[in-house]
């Protein structure tokens, strides 16, 4: 398993949105994603730099592992 590297809200969505992820709606600062097959729905904060525990639970959340994470950045 990788570490996670600090990166921002924005780059957490491009990252999500190659995994099959689409814009579902915004209400402020927090960005919902949601996947059709396998179904999954994500939070993600477009903050300039993610908490690591964030990070891990919004991968988590998206049925990815750390390594398929970081291979779509």
């Amino acid at each position: 398993m990788g570490t996670l590297p600090k990166i921002s809200g924005a780059d957490c969505v491009k990252a999500l949105e190659k995994a099959g992820f689409y814009f579902k709606r915004q209400r402020g600062s927090h960005i919902v994603l949601r996947r059709n097959d396998p179904f999954a729905q994500v939070v993600v904060p477009n903050h300039k730099q993610l908490d690591r525990g964030t990070l891990r639970a919004i991968i988590r959340q998206a049925d990815l592992s750390v390594d398929e994470f970081l291979g779509l950045l």
